[in-house]
């Protein structure tokens, strides 16, 4: 178990790339951010969407880990809460090591870690070298995505910014959490 902290909280009722920074969000279960575009149960992402418009959503909720932006501020790009379409920037967790199923605990919410976000072309208009800087080459040819993760919702609430990570691992093998 390891504990964070909420830094920002956002969502957007539109499909723009960047999302609104606000005061709270309110989490649907098995639905995500009320409000926001991608919340859903069936897939809400523009790309699945035209292609598997039946598949479950599995990204409901975008966390970031705000530890990318200190990362990022090194290499020369400025990079705020939100701006990559995050609904939930972290301080204090190293979201990407987790495993997939992990349980993030946050007030009376209950996430569940479902997969890596796959960086897309439009990181690119916030920066240029935005996309490469999110993207490494493993020694074995692999990629590992640092754009944060995705979960969806098992229990509702509000959460605002200040509030409490708790992290509970899954029982069982640590399972890589893969892109989505």
């Amino acid at each position: 178990m390891s504990i964070g902290q909420v830094i920002s909280v956002a969502s957007d009722k539109k499909h723009n790339f960047s999302k609104i920074a606000k005061q709270e969000i309110t989490l649907l279960a098995n639905y995500g951010v009320k409000g926001d575009v991608h919340a859903g149960k069936k897939v809400q992402h523009l790309y699945d969407k035209k292609r598997t418009p039946d598949f479950q959503n599995l990204r409901q909720v975008h966390l970031i880990q705000s530890e990318l932006f200190s990362e990022l501020k090194e290499k020369g790009m400025e990079i705020l809460p939100a701006q990559m379409g995050e609904n939930i920037t972290t301080l204090g967790i190293d979201l990407l090591s987790l495993s997939s199923d992990t349980i993030l605990r946050i007030g009376n919410v209950m996430l569940k870690l479902t997969g890596l976000r796959k960086p897309c072309l439009k990181l690119n208009k916030i920066h240029p070298n935005l996309l490469k800087s999110v993207i490494e080459k493993k020694t074995d040819g692999t990629l590992y995505y640092k754009s944060g993760v995705m979960a969806v919702v098992i229990t509702g609430g509000v959460i605002r910014k200040g509030d409490t990570i708790i992290t509970i691992k899954p029982a069982g093998n640590y399972k890589s959490l893969m892109p989505l």
